[in-house]
């Protein structure tokens, strides 16, 4: 009971734990006290016209968190959801918003008033209304699975390759919480040393699974059976996200390896993937297995990453400072720790990462494509 405690507090108990991790553990207070990456900060003279898709959902709430947050200038706000939750409100900014039924004629009664819209209501609805939000004139950056892998669609995470970000068609793919965190912490090993295999073992949080992942636990704790997943997650891990393919590798596993591959620009590269389900709300936690094609030391990995954008070192095991999950939480930086050489193998590190699974490894990331896109349109003077 005391995890579930310790994790799914409210604010109050936050700086409770706070206060205990700080004193007992010797974690900075910087690091616990939540606070996100300074975004844009008002400095845009520009106002935008955004819209949300999948606004009522987990990622779609955390989207109108994180630009609110990060301080997008927006204009005109449109949100779209199922016929379900349609007619229904949410407050941004001050304002109450009224969620509007997805459908394409409200989409296309909309055409050249969309400058950016941010999608999470799943593949086979990005399917279908992706292009027809292009279609109205929108620039689309779609979190589900539709498009990540499509030619000519990039797929994008800004720390790591940012300039990709102005290569495609109308669709920019956000790519898997799991591989966004991943390759964070690679990237500057790969621009330093060259890579030669990576060896993923994940440890992914409920939320992943969204609201049905996240009830299964809390009601698994009470003794309840699950409704999402084939087995319960209370108490227990499940080596099983999204469904098996006929190699008896799973679909995230091989989410993992493709998208690493194409947002490094390295078809060749050897990977490998082992994901599993822990009774973490928040926070996926990745050990990572890296073999680069010349030498590094641990000291040296780790001067990189500490230079690295968007990355947080915390690696002092013999404070027993390390990258946790109820730390990431409600943070916008992949945290970093355990690095270390691998004696069973030659240029070869050990890292444990850790993020915000909804944040950087969903919203975040998307938030900060767009932020990406009005820096390089103001830039050019096209507004």
């Amino acid at each position: 009971m005391l995890i579930i405690k310790i994790i799914h507090y409210k604010s109050a108990k936050r700086k409770q734990i706070t206060k205990i991790f700080a004193a007992e553990y010797k974690y900075p207070r910087k690091l616990l006290c939540g606070g996100t990456s300074r975004g844009m900060g008002g400095d845009s003279v520009n106002r935008y016209n955004i819209a949300v898709v999948g606004a009522t959902g987990m990622v779609g709430r955390k989207f109108l968190t994180v630009l609110a947050q990060r301080k997008v200038p927006i204009d005109n706000l449109y949100l779209f959801a199922s016929a379900r939750s349609a007619g229904s409100s949410m407050d941004f900014g001050g304002k109450s918003y009224v969620v509007r039924e997805l459908t394409p004629e409200n989409v296309l009664k909309l055409s050249n008033m969309i400058d950016y819209a941010l999608f999470s209501a799943g593949a086979a609805v990005s399917k279908v209304y992706a292009p027809l939000f292009v279609e109205a004139g929108a620039t689309v950056v779609d979190n589900s699975s539709q498009w990540r892998m499509s030619e000519g669609v990039p797929l994008v995470v800004p720390e790591v390759n940012p300039e990709d970000a102005f290569c495609g068609s109308g669709i920019i793919a956000n790519p898997n919480c799991s591989t966004i965190q991943a390759v964070a912490a690679l990237a500057p090993l790969e621009r330093e040393f060259g890579i030669e295999r990576v060896v993923y073992s994940t440890y992914q949080a409920v939320s992943g699974a969204g609201m049905g992942g996240y009830n299964d636990l809390i009601d698994g704790v009470k003794g309840l059976p699950p409704r999402k997943f084939p087995h319960p997650i209370a108490y227990n891990i499940l080596p099983h996200i999204d469904v098996f393919m006929e190699d008896g590798y799973t679909k995230e596993e091989w989410k993992m390896i493709v998208e690493t591959r194409k947002i490094l620009h390295r078809p060749d590269l050897r990977v490998t993937a082992t994901t599993a389900r822990v009774p973490v709300f928040y926070g996926h936690c990745e050990s990572i297995n890296v073999q680069l094609k010349s030498p590094c030391t641990a000291q040296r990995a780790r001067q990189l990453l500490m230079d690295a954008k968007g990355v947080e070192v915390m690696d002092d095991p013999a404070s027993n400072v390390y990258p946790l999950p109820i730390l990431a939480e409600g943070r916008d930086e992949v945290f970093v720790g355990r690095i270390r050489e691998d004696l069973s193998a030659p240029n070869a590190l050990n890292m444990w990462v850790v993020a915000d699974n909804i944040r950087k490894g969903a919203a975040t990331n998307a938030v900060q494509i767009v932020e990406l896109l009005i820096s390089r349109k103001e830039a050019k003077g096209d507004v």
